[in-house]
């Protein structure tokens, strides 16, 4: 029965070692990932991303490295210099489950990111090396540690998914501490990119100083917080946890708050190493609040758990625990103490400005501060806790080593600590009370480190655990391997318990009747259902009887209708109705080995499940005896089982009260024994007579009378085994023949043995009576050494101490090492030895080491060899002595090998075996291998950064003193690099043999052809040939089997069968790839399916608050009435503004990219408009010419880079008549793209082109003049360089308020009447863009529903027509997108439901009024369409009626639309009527003049409502004080320059940077919004900013402006501002005077980024193209041009152009 068990037991083992799953990878892992969704497994691996399934096997992989890149290279990597093949260090691992993808940061290309695929990660989503330093995440630095957290960013209404990131310093990295990184394009935000700026913690100074060291980051509560290790004030080294907190909507990082985390007694462990966030289970909670240093803690409050060490000692660390409420509330202390009590707490400094080098008071402010606020820009930040005010916490849980890892479980309201360790082990700890380790995983590799991320499956069953190279898949417990109840008590596993009814060790989960009392008994209480007694005890096994049983059940009452025989856990209860069993007939001889047999009585429940077992014993009483032979009858009576000794017949039996006379129990005493011999130590080898002493023998008689003194003689014994050993005599009854009990032990001994020369003997106990008989020349008792009587032998003399051996043999000139003595007579103890010469040097002899033999070190130089006499203890050689002579290395081979080490170096020379292996030592090498005539040894793993390495001294050592150097033998080089191998596939044939070559980088350095070892499979391949970059190997000529258990696993059957290739050298193992033996096609067609977007709309927020008002009789009533006007409609645009400002902040303003920026300014106002080729970016070459005509663009562009070719072009171009003004704009612009990749080269030609622009004006024009239109090449240049050089600016600083005014007025217009027809609106600033007619309307309400179920509120005016409907509605529903992105009007059509059907509402359609001869466009009111209707908008075709059966369709609306009869609210007058207003009344004429004053009232209602947009737009551009672009200042130094040369005054001064720059750009700009904005600005809109830009312009005058009634009234309108804005002007231009010259070298600077960050995306070939057209038509001139001029010539400029002519025109030129 037993033993069948123990085999079950084993294979259950088995079993479960077998479910633990592995994973193994060829490079280290950094991270490690699980999608919590699928339950998949991501490692971030170097080179290498894998995904795993849950049971870790192998999905998919993708390769990302190593790379070519340079640690100082910007990527592209194509654009740097010096690059080699790098590893990529996988810094940054997140999942992105809510779009299916995986982040992915490396350490190459500055720590740029991509996005994969989460279910293959083959498939790339995302990846672009070309975005700049905003999309730089990670960190190239091996050292330097990155955290992120997912969260999501709201902004114009719209939340998009981000990651926020923290990260240390690296030299070269991104300085932003913390980042916020958004995961899409929007506007002109690119993926990956850094969406908020806050210098605060993403400044360069200070980052270096505070070590940062990022270790968690976590989100919970609508807060992100970050754990990481910095120092305290960048003074010091010292490390010191923290953790900060930010608002997750915090969008400026006002509230980072940092606060101190001190773990155990005087924060010895004050380094973070890893972190877990957990609820804590009952138990744990209920002991955390009981303690009162957490604060509250129940069993889902989140707790911070957190790994620490010392961060200047390994050798032991800490496991602490904070309460994330806890960690709240002490933050929220520190706020308050900063912003409402002058930064104290309880009168002590609690707060500290961190990365600050501010010593002045900070916490000044006096506001209330709640428990979610989340700062403000005008308050100081960040916040950190001083160290008085840290967090404290004692250590839980303290462990020798370095703990690197936790992770928190909770079974049963109990809570499971996983500590991993840097040797690979975890531990398992029950977090108590006395928190402690109850269980360890062994590590599968010693000495590699578990890394940080610990994960549970999604069950939480298993743990995934993570090492160097290695991931393994565990139970979290191992309760069933146990198979009994006591071993599952011992396991104290907080998840395991005895399942009584089933007999199972189990989780409680696992128990089905585990919520019955007692019927699940817990591990860690160490109970168990037992046994605990049997009535009788034992029984003889010559009985037969019944036996009672009780038990111990622990209070375990639910199996009484089980058993029947039930006794409670220490107290016996009456036992009613006992149970019995019967026990079988035993046959005493079977009780042989011992005097019992043990019998396991087992009570089962329903005949299967075991409830208890213990043991019944069976004795033999006769078996008693042989438990010692010598003391039968003291044996007998002295056993457990009561038996009894019968005197007469020496027999041991059960009791028996039949027997007379006996002894029993206890009566040992009384038994016949002998005992107490003389004497007790007998030597060998000689005849010794003993006595002895004999008591209790009156049953015996001896010659009439009791003896009890006895005598023996003892023979000759012969014993030589060891020194002496123990001998027992017996007696026997010689009737009988039966021992009787005797104790007569005697030691035998022998005095030669172990003492085999004098000196040992001597040193002999005296009690031996040992001498050295010199005759027999060995140690004998005294009495066996025959000296005739001539001297006593304990008198004699020892001979001389006698060497008979030297170890080694050999040894250095120099000494140092130690010698090993071997002889005779060398001393009785080790103090007899006084001295050690070695050819007359002394050797230090080394005492600890003395036995028989004398050890000795070596010290000094040997000068030469000599003996010398001395007494007896001095040691003196009488066989040759030791030859000394220095070992003479030659030779070190090979010279070179790879930094992973591994390498067999080879010393070859003479007498290298000098000294022994122990006295020698090698450097670079590890250990040796060899010793003797060569020694070799093998490389360890180089560390240090510079590979190749400098070339190494090899050291050779014996002992202390003697060193043999190679310099400059070794050097380590780069490892071998597997770049390609050829073929992929072979065929599977006998005989056959493919050559079979790797391609890489670095073989020859590191290895020989003898050296390398390569596999194809499981099959070693001879390597033929090896060069640098090529290797060649034999591949198997049959297909061989993968190489390892994991591969073949792996390796699938219904794909081609493919093997790894490897090579090996040393300890570096390199996968090549994997060879196909088979290959398969399988095309795979990929379908992408758009669904259709449905956007919910929004709803606005300003409420209408403005009513019509009469005509006023009086001017002061008509002033009243404007200023009432003016300010609701303030208050309303307020409102209006503040909503939208919100979204601004938000970073929602629609900039354009600088593509599309730059196309716009430079060839929107083209002739063809957005058609332009420029724009479309399509050019119409035949396929067959691209090549040719893509070389020879090239080619042109080479020319264009030649400023004598260039110049002679532009000036051969300005001269023909035909080359109009447009023509010189389109071909500046032009010229701008062409060479935007040069434009330090660009600005040179335009200062060159200014020159002679300036030279002209002011010597035969009006300089006045310059500049002041577009009217030669030059000056267009200059308008499209400040527009590049401004477009960062925009961006930065003036967009905003540009965007808020362009908004303002878009709003102010459409919240009154705007005429479709006639462009003309109620609300404006151009008075000829008024609405004369007094139009009656009212504001609705609409419920706009799309495609979906939900409907928003969006305002519109019932005069509107449909189609300006529709744009509101577009307007709201989509604002959160740019105007390219919306629907166009004419593409949805729009539905009224009144009830159960529906209308199709459109601008004309049958039921249009008519008004004579006018149709009027149709309106809401014309449908009679009232207030909180619903209104359907939908696509076209997705209409739930007819379209056609309501409307006409869109080529016939349109047609009606431009008929010239067709009107909205103002009807134009017809003949008849122009006839009647001839004839007028002058009264009539007199009320059209009050009607005129009053529309001058509401233009200037209007302007006072926008005032405030325009002052700050006038003030975010003519403000020096603030940002002033370098391109400005550059350029107004340049004019002043000139202006001085020329002796210009200063008016001109001024009109020359008035033309240049708010005349020529922001002017321009002003005017067209949609040039930096994604916006469409309409006619009534563009009226009202041509006001403003006017204004701009009249700002910049000097010239004075006299107003008279007569006066346009948009100067009337802002002439009271006009004298502010001028003096704005001048104070700007003469702030920039005043400032920092901005140099040649920082100017190129500048302009080189700009050239880097945007060349790439401009088209540039399309612009090459077009510039070359206007060569080809001025081509002659352009000749004779380059012909007359010398420069030209010597350049071959002529011959070059022909060239380009021929190649681009296909035909043959005169060349």
């Amino acid at each position: 029965m037993f033993p069948k068990r123990k085999q079950y037991i084993s294979r259950a083992h088995c079993a479960w070692m077998c479910c633990c799953k592995k994973f193994t990878t060829e490079t280290p892992i950094n991270n490690v990932v699980q999608d919590p969704q699928t339950g998949r497994i991501y490692l971030g691996a170097v080179n290498t991303i894998f995904q795993l399934g849950p049971s870790l096997r192998l999905e998919a992989r993708a390769e990302t490295g190593p790379k070519e890149d340079a640690r100082t290279c910007t990527p592209p990597a194509s654009a740097c210099q010096d690059t080699k093949l790098l590893p990529n260090h996988n810094k940054l691992l997140l999942v992105h489950p809510s779009n299916g993808s995986l982040i992915v940061c490396g350490s190459r290309y500055r720590g740029i990111c991509s996005l994969l695929n989460l279910t293959n990660v083959e498939q790339q989503l995302y990846y672009s090396d070309s975005k700049g330093e905003r999309t730089y995440v990670a960190s190239i630095e091996d050292n330097v540690n990155v955290v992120g957290v997912m969260s999501n960013y709201s902004k114009d209404g719209q939340t998009f998914s981000v990651f926020l990131v923290g990260k240390g310093y690296g030299s070269l990295d991104s300085t932003k501490l913390i980042s916020t990184r958004i995961l899409e394009d929007f506007r002109d935000w690119v993926v990956f990119e850094s969406i908020i700026e806050a210098s605060t913690v993403q400044t360069t100074p200070f980052v270096p100083r505070y070590l940062h060291d990022f270790r968690h980051a976590f989100k919970e509560d609508g807060f992100v917080y970050f754990l990481f290790s910095r120092t305290l004030d960048g003074t010091d080294n010292k490390n010191l946890t923290y953790v900060s907190r930010l608002c997750e909507d915090d969008h400026h990082y006002y509230s980072h708050t940092e606060l101190q985390l001190n773990c155990g007694p005087n924060n010895r462990y004050n380094k973070v190493q890893a972190a877990y966030v957990a609820s804590p289970g009952k138990e744990l909670a209920r002991f955390m609040t009981e303690s009162g240093t957490y604060g509250k803690v129940v069993s889902w409050s989140k707790v911070l758990f957190i790994v620490a060490s010392p961060d200047d000692d390994d050798s032991d660390s800490a496991l602490c625990m904070y309460s994330l409420n806890s960690i709240n509330e002490r933050l929220v202390d520190i706020i308050s103490a900063c912003y409402s009590d002058s930064g104290k707490i309880s009168g002590y400094p609690a707060v500290d400005i961190p990365y600050s080098y501010k010593n002045d008071e900070f916490c000044t402010s006096k506001i209330a501060v709640g428990v979610s606020f989340c700062g403000a820009d005008f308050l100081p930040s960040p916040l950190a806790s001083k160290p008085r005010f840290a967090l404290k916490a004692d250590a839980v849980l303290t462990k020798l080593g370095l703990l690197t890892a936790v992770a928190i479980a909770v079974e049963n309201d109990h809570t499971i600590a996983f500590l991993g360790n840097n040797q690979g082990e975890v531990f398992k700890v029950h977090l108590t009370r006395e928190s402690h380790v109850y269980s360890k995983i062994p590590g599968d590799t010693m000495g590699e480190k578990v890394n940080k991320n610990l994960l549970f499956d999604r069950s939480h069953s298993h743990l995934y655990i993570t090492t160097e190279k290695r991931i393994s898949k565990v139970p979290v417990q191992t309760c069933l391997q146990k198979k009994d109840c006591q071993s599952c008590a011992k396991l104290t596993d907080p998840y395991c318990g005895w399942c009584v009814l089933e007999g199972r060790c189990t989780r409680r989960s696992e128990c089905r009747r585990a919520e019955e009392k007692n019927g699940w008994l817990w591990s860690p209480r160490q109970q168990c259902v037992k046994i605990v007694s049997f009535y009788p005890p034992s029984l003889s096994c010559k009985k037969t009887q019944k036996v009672q049983r009780c038990f111990s059940f622990h209070s375990f009452c639910s199996l009484s209708h089980f058993v029947s025989c039930i006794s409670f856990f220490l107290s016996h209860i009456a036992v009613h109705n006992p149970t019995y069993i019967g026990i079988p007939d035993l046959n005493p001889s079977s009780v042989v080995h011992s005097d019992f047999v043990a019998v396991a009585i087992a009570v089962f429940i329903n005949e299967t499940v075991r409830l208890a077992t213990r043991e019944f014993k069976f004795y033999n009483c006769a078996a008693t005896v042989k438990k010692s032979e010598n003391t039968p009858c003291m044996s007998c009576v002295a056993s457990q089982w009561g038996c009894q000794w019968n005197t007469f017949d020496h027999t041991c039996s059960d009791m028996d009260d039949s027997v007379v006379v006996v002894l029993m129990l206890s009566q040992g005493g009384k038994c016949p024994q002998f005992e107490n011999p003389d004497p007790v130590l007998i030597p060998v080898g000689y005849k010794t007579r003993i006595s002895f002493e004999g008591i209790n023998l009156d049953l015996y008689q001896v010659k009439q009378h009791e003896q009890t003194e006895f005598k023996a003689c003892l023979e000759n014994f012969s014993y030589n085994k060891s020194p002496e050993t123990n001998v027992l005599f017996y007696v026997k009854d010689k009737e009988s023949g039966k021992k009787m009990d005797s104790t007569l032990n005697v030691t035998l001994y022998n005095c030669s043995m172990g003492r085999e020369d004098c000196s040992l003997c001597k040193n002999s106990d005296p009690k031996y009576r040992c001498v050295w008989c010199a005759k027999q020349k060995a140690c004998v008792y005294e009495k066996l050494c025959n000296t005739q009587g001539l001297e006593d032998p304990s008198d004699i003399e020892c001979p001389d101490p006698q060497i008979t051996d030297i170890i080694p043999r050999f040894g250095p000139m120099l000494g140092g090492i130690s010698i090993t003595i071997r002889g005779s007579n060398l001393g009785i103890h080790k103090e007899d030895i006084k001295s050690i010469m070695v050819v007359g040097e002394p050797c230090i002899h080394q005492e600890e080491k003395y036995s028989s033999l004398a050890v000795c070190l070596t010290l000094c130089a040997f000068k030469s060899l000599q003996q010398k006499d001395e007494s007896v203890f001095m040691l003196y050689f009488v066989t040759p002595p030791p030859p000394h002579q220095d070992p003479i290395p030659e030779e070190v081979k090979p010279a070179r090998g790879p930094k992973a080490g591994g390498t067999l170096i080879t010393i070859s020379g003479r007498f290298l075996d000098t000294g022994s292996r122990d006295d020698v030592q090698l450097c670079p090498c590890l250990g040796r291998e060899y010793f003797g005539a060569e020694i070799t040894c093998r490389t360890g793993e180089y560390r240090a950064d510079k590979v190749p390495s400098d070339l190494l001294t090899v050291t050779l050592k014996y002992g202390k003193n003697t060193t043999k150097t190679f310099p400059e033998a070794f050097q380590f080089l780069e490892n071998p690099i597997v770049l390609d191998h050829q073929p992929k596939g072979s065929f599977v044939c006998n005989n056959v043999t493919v050559a079979f070559p790797l391609q890489g980088r670095g073989f020859s350095k590191a290895m020989t052809a003898k050296e390398a070892q390569a596999f194809v499979g499981d099959v070693p391949c001879q390597v033929n040939t090896l060069q640098d970059d090529k290797l060649f190997l034999d591949p198997p000529s049959t297909q061989p089997r993968a190489r390892s258990r994991r591969q073949r696993r792996d390796t699938r059957p219904e794909l081609p069968f493919c093997v790894y290739a490897q090579i090996k050298f040393g300890k570096g193992e390199w996968v090549v790839g994997s060879v196909q033996y088979e290959k398969k096609k399988n095309d795979l067609s990929f379908y992408i399916i758009i669904p259709a977007v449905i956007v919910p709309m929004l709803k606005q927020s300003s409420t209408e608050m403005v009513s019509l008002l009469c005509l006023a009789r009086h001017s002061c009533l008509i002033k009243r009435t404007e200023v009432l006007f003016s300010f609701f409609s303030l208050t309303d645009l307020m409102i209006e503004m503040e909503d939208h400002t919100n979204d601004l902040s938000e970073g929602r303003i629609p900039f354009l990219d600088y593509k599309n920026y730059t196309d716009r300014v430079f060839f929107l106002p083209s002739k063809d408009g957005a058609n332009d080729v420029m724009i479309t970016g399509k050019l119409d070459i035949p396929e067959a010419r691209r090549v040719t005509v893509t070389q020879a663009l090239n080619q042109f562009s080479n020319l264009l880079n030649s400023k004598t070719f260039l110049i002679n072009f532009i000036r051969t171009l300005e001269r023909s008549h035909d080359f109009n003004a447009r023509a010189k704009v389109y071909f500046a612009s032009l010229l701008t793209v062409a060479l935007h990749g040069k434009l330090e080269y660009y600005t040179d030609i335009m200062r060159t082109l200014l020159l002679e622009l300036m030279e002209e004006y002011v010597h035969s024009k009006n300089p006045k003049l310059m500049l002041r239109r577009s009217e030669t090449v030059v000056e267009r240049m200059l308008c499209n360089w400040m527009s590049i050089c401004l477009y960062q600016f925009l961006k930065d600083s003036a967009g905003e308020p540009l965007y808020k005014l362009f908004r303002a007025i878009k709003h102010q217009i459409e919240k009154g009447p705007v005429d479709a027809r006639v462009k003309k609106a109620k609300y404006t600033l151009n008075d000829t863009g008024l609405l004369g007619d007094d139009v009656e309307y009212s504001v609705l309400v609409r419920w706009t529903q799309t495609q979906g179920p939900d409907v928003t509120p969006v305002k519109v005016l019932n005069c509107d027509t449909i189609s300006q409907v529709k744009e509101k509605i577009i307007e709201q529903v989509y604002k959160n997108l740019p105007y390219s992105l919306r629907p166009k009007v004419d593409s949805v059509t729009l539905e009224w439901r009144p009830g159960s059907t529906g209308q199709i509402l459109s601008d004309l359609d049958l039921t249009s009024q008519k008004e004579g001869r006018w149709k009027r466009i149709n309106t809401l009111a014309h449908y009679n369409v009232r207030d909180n209707a619903t209104l359907v908008l939908s696509r076209v075709g997705h209409t739930q009626q007819n379209y056609d059966q309501n409307q006409e369709n869109h080529e016939e609306r349109n047609a009606l639309l431009e008929d010239d009869k067709v009107f909205h609210l103002v009807r134009p007058t017809d003949e008849l009527d122009e006839i009647k207003s001839k004839r007028g009344s002058i009264k009539d004429k007199s009320m059209t003049k009050a009607i005129t004053e009053i529309y001058l009232t509401r233009l200037l209602s209007v302007k006072g409502t926008l005032q405030q947009f325009v002052d700050d737009f006038f003030r975010s551009v003519l403000c020096s004080g603030a940002v002033v672009p370098p391109a400005v200042k550059y350029f107004f130094d340049f004019l002043d320059e000139q202006a001085m040369k020329h002796q210009v005054d200063e008016e001109t001064i001024h009109i020359w940077k008035t033309n240049s720059l708010p005349l020529r750009f922001w002017v321009n700009i002003l005017k067209n919004p949609h040039f930096i904005f994604d916006v469409h600005v309409s006619e009534v809109v563009d009226a009202s900013l041509s006001v403003i830009a006017q204004t701009f312009m009249d700002a910049c005058t000097k010239s004075e402006h006299k107003l008279s009634r007569d006066s346009p009234s948009n100067k009337l309108l802002y002439a009271k501002e006009i004298s502010t804005y001028k003096k704005m002007v001048d104070d700007y231009y003469k702030g920039i005077r005043q400032m920092v010259p901005v140099s040649d070298q920082d100017m190129n600077t500048h302009l080189a980024e700009v050239s880097r960050s945007h060349t790439d995306k401009l088209n540039t070939q399309v612009a090459l193209h077009q510039l070359y057209q206007y060569a080809s038509k001025y081509y002659d001139g352009i000749i004779a041009s380059l012909d007359e001029d010398p420069a030209a010539q010597s350049k071959q400029l002529t011959l070059r152009l022909q060239q380009i002519a021929a190649a681009l025109e296909n035909k043959v030129t005169d060349l």
